[in-house]
């Protein structure tokens, strides 16, 4: 044996569909949204200001720098709130509470930008997302954020 492991270098948007196909019941959804990497991550990932003009249940979200790390606290469009602990830099956004699940991952591409969500629901005390309408959901958020650049 070498000593030396293999080591696998994942771009965002490869990394968030690992992370999925471990998670029971979610489900990536993807597509190149022809503006330049900089303008879309500008826009996903500023999570006070941009977050909710894509993502079709956000009304508000404030983030915060703790001793641990981000943490975000949001506000869904029907007055339901969540305190997510947040992964954030460029090109990858994951965030998780205690009920709720959102990962974003962008990369550069002829075209555009490669864009990828995934998310949902989570049940307590169990590891994974309740199936239902994810893709949808994730789908349409991807169609609302092409929407800003066409």
């Amino acid at each position: 044996m070498s000593g030396s492991w293999p080591v696998a270098e994942l771009d965002p948007v490869r990394r968030l569909h690992v992370l999925a196909s471990a998670i029971s019941g979610a489900a990536v959804a993807s597509r190149v949204i022809p503006a330049p990497f900089e303008q879309v991550w500008e826009v996903a990932g500023d999570l006070e200001r941009g977050l909710g003009t894509f993502e079709p249940d956000m009304r508000s979200v404030r983030v915060e720098q703790t001793a641990s790390g981000l943490v975000a606290h949001a506000r869904s469009r029907y007055g339901f709130r969540a305190r997510f602990e947040v992964d954030l830099r460029p090109g990858w956004v994951w965030m998780q509470s205690r009920f709720l699940l959102i990962g974003l991952a962008a990369v550069p591409v002829a075209g555009g930008t490669l864009f990828a969500a995934t998310g949902g629901v989570r049940v307590p005390g169990r590891a994974g997302l309740v199936p239902l309408l994810v893709r949808r959901a994730n789908e349409r958020a991807l169609e609302r954020l092409a929407a800003r650049f066409s």
